[in-house]
């Protein structure tokens, strides 16, 4: 008989994060009985949770250079984020890493290098980090990109690929619904009810309710939408997805 697959420790963990409880995320982030690997990624995890949060000296701070290249890799956001008159700095090392054979295909790596580009609205740049996919992350933000550029067409097979390794991902049902609103027309209901879902199934976030939001205004319901953004205001006031 086959060996049970391992349970996925950090389920929860991500759930949060993909879809804004950063503050969740962090409280919950004290996860017994996790090997290295997943240690380092729920780090990472909680790192962004508070980069989400604004908290950047906190996570510049706290990384030091002794950590691995994944949490490393957070930190250059924090940096990217906290000072954007001294940007260049920051994208010069994450090129020199990138460039760096030992180091320049870790995945996580490879997702900020992606996050930093598309800030930048480099998406060619952004793609050649993140194209050859490798995570259901990297995979989303290739959906990103792709709309981002006009191109619903590549988001739908990107999307398609998600499909294939996970139809129920949190993450294939976010590009789904990402890929759905750029398209529009019809589509816009099945983006609604996406978030609908996520709306049913677990706590309420920011991006869950402008999610919904954007949804009714391209449908016209505009009451609805503003009653959904004075909520995803308020949540953001109490502190992002709590």
């Amino acid at each position: 008989m086959a060996a049970a697959a391992a349970p996925d420790h950090l389920f929860h963990l991500r759930n949060n994060f993909y879809l804004g409880s950063f503050q969740a995320a962090i409280n919950n982030s004290d996860l017994p009985n996790l090997s290295p690997d997943d240690a380092v990624e729920r780090d990472c995890l909680v790192y962004r949770s508070y980069i989400a949060l604004g908290s950047y000296q906190l996570v510049i701070n706290e990384i030091d250079s002794a950590a691995t290249t994944p949490l490393q890799a957070v930190k250059l956001l924090a940096l990217y984020l906290s000072n954007p008159h001294d940007k260049e700095s920051t994208i010069a090392s994450l090129k020199e890493w990138l460039a760096d054979p030992a180091i320049g295909s870790n995945a996580i790596l490879r997702l900020i290098a992606g996050i930093v580009f598309m800030h930048e609205e480099d998406y060619i740049e952004a793609l050649k980090h993140t194209n050859a996919g490798g995570t259901m992350e990297l995979h989303a933000l290739n959906v990103q990109i792709f709309i981002k550029m006009h191109r619903s067409d590549y988001a739908e097979r990107q999307l398609r690929v998600m499909q294939q390794i996970d139809e129920d991902h949190t993450l294939t049902q976010l590009a789904n619904a990402w890929l759905n609103l750029a398209v529009g027309g019809s589509k816009i209901q099945e983006a609604y009810l996406i978030f609908q879902d996520f709306s049913e199934k677990y706590p309420v976030t920011g991006l869950i309710l402008n999610g919904k939001a954007v949804c009714c205004m391209h449908m016209g319901n505009f009451d609805e939408a503003e009653t959904l953004l004075l909520e995803a205001l308020n949540k953001a006031r109490s502190n992002c997805g709590n």
